[in-house]
């Protein structure tokens, strides 16, 4: 169930201001750490007590294994016809929405105000945009094959419901974060599902375990539930591909303030002209500010890096993941060339820097953790704004590697931004704040102090 904000109506709400923290309809732990994490409370440990009977699903107690069986019960019986297999987890989850409905689940209540309430019939399905949409039903087809299957035939509904189920799964699930926000399961939220999407929220969403709190970023004049939106998607993409994958995703396409306005940054090229700032589009014949021209070949060039980021650099990203360092010294390589090609705010050049930061801080390599992050600080606040959550991470983790390369004073000055950045989006009393952020800061507050 919600945790209400008590403010009425008429009362200013200041940003860092919790609205809303709620519990899950359902939810579901991703299958990629089925082993390493808690199924209930999502907790990583080394010490997992695993399902004696289905021996799919693992715990980190006893609590969280009785807190689960309500579900698990008839959940379990099923999942043991899965293993050595992994289940899916778009599947798995839509089983636990079905169990849960046949459980009395469609009488359940989630306030998000005193007197407002969302129920899972609330939710939108868009049924008959996925009947005539014939993109959506092939995965449709290849879930219920699988739920077939795994499902006891007793519980199955018809196929008008089902549809309508995974509808609603589709355009409601949230991504469960974790604190340092690797996406580790998916959630239906009643009360949280009434908020709205703009790609220039005014709150934003994070979670401790599965409990989300949506909390605002930006200073509003009343608590007008029709007015709080957060981002459904990852805000560092251009306007076109936003706009395409919220209505394949969620089918609608998004007319917000910031799709509103033109965007010619995020695909512009730099300027040829090495001493010169100024965007470029790759459409044009020279740029607008020094005149240079835009060669066929530097247009070629331009496309050819803006092809093999598509298409082929997420494969040899994941290889750098696993601590491969001949792919890593590549990227780098990669980058390069991307430099006076690329526009320093071009989309692509921003998620290049942002996959080998995180490879970076994988592979523990705080020079160039130090040096990728100070790089994509200014993308961030371009994309993101000033408080976000991801700012504000990438501002911790520069401070961590600052402390591990004997820079203290430096480190606390970037903790301290960070600290500014999550109080908005986190707040004091979040796990990430008090055991990650908080130790980090008096740590560099003592070696500050003993460097001087």
């Amino acid at each position: 169930m919600s945790n209400m904000s008590k403010m009425s109506n008429g009362n200013i709400v200041k940003k860092g201001t919790t609205i809303l923290t709620d519990r899950p309809f359902v939810f579901v732990l991703r299958s990629a750490y089925r082993t390493t994490r808690c199924d209930n409370c999502f907790k990583s440990s080394e010490k997992l007590l695993r399902c004696s009977s289905c021996q799919y699903v693992y715990y980190c107690n006893r609590k969280c294994q009785k807190q689960s069986w309500r579900i698990h019960k008839l959940e379990c019986v099923c999942l043991k016809k899965t293993l050595p297999g992994m289940l899916p987890d778009s599947v798995r989850l839509v089983a636990r929405i079905i169990i849960k409905l046949k459980q009395g689940g469609a009488n359940e209540m989630d306030y998000y105000t005193k007197k407002n309430y969302r129920k899972f019939a609330d939710l939108s399905s868009h049924y008959s945009d996925m009947k005539v949409d014939a993109k959506h039903m092939p995965p449709f087809i290849a879930l219920c094959a699988i739920l077939i299957e795994f499902l006891d035939e007793t519980l199955m509904p018809s196929i008008a419901e089902l549809i309508s189920i995974y509808g609603k799964m589709n355009t409601n699930r949230l991504e469960i974060q974790d604190e340092l926000l690797k996406v580790v399961g998916f959630g239906i939220y009643l009360g949280a599902s009434v908020v709205g999407h703009s790609c220039k929220p005014n709150a934003v969403a994070t979670f401790e375990g599965t409990t989300v709190i949506i909390r605002t970023l930006t200073d509003l004049p009343c608590l007008d539930w029709s007015q709080i939106k957060i981002s459904y998607i990852d805000l560092i993409q251009s306007k076109k591909d936003r706009r395409e994958k919220l209505y394949n995703s969620y089918h609608f396409w998004c007319d917000c303030e910031r799709c509103k306005e033109e965007e010619s940054l995020t695909e512009a090229a730099a300027c040829p002209n090495s001493s010169c700032d100024s965007p470029c589009s790759i459409d044009a014949d020279k740029c607008e500010k020094c005149n240079t021209k835009i060669s066929v070949k530097f247009k070629e060039t331009f496309q050819e890096i803006v092809d093999f980021t598509n298409h082929d650099f997420e494969n040899i990203i994941f290889i750098a993941f696993l601590r491969d360092l001949n792919t890593f010294s590549w990227i780098k390589r990669f980058l390069e060339k991307q430099k006076n090609v690329m526009y320093k705010f071009n989309v692509h050049h921003i998620c290049t820097l942002e996959k080998i930061y995180i490879a970076s801080v994988n592979l523990e390599y705080w020079k160039e953790v130090e040096f990728y992050s100070k790089q994509l600080e200014a993308g961030y606040l371009f994309y993101y704004g000033e408080a976000y959550p991801q700012l504000g991470m990438l501002y911790l983790t520069l401070g961590s590697a600052l402390l591990n390369l004997g820079k203290p004073r430096e480190a606390l000055r970037t903790l301290n931004k960070a600290n500014t950045v999550l109080m908005i989006t986190h707040g004091n009393k979040h796990l990430l704040v008090r055991e990650v952020l908080k130790p980090l800061l008096c740590n560099a507050i003592l070696l500050s102090r003993f460097s001087s």
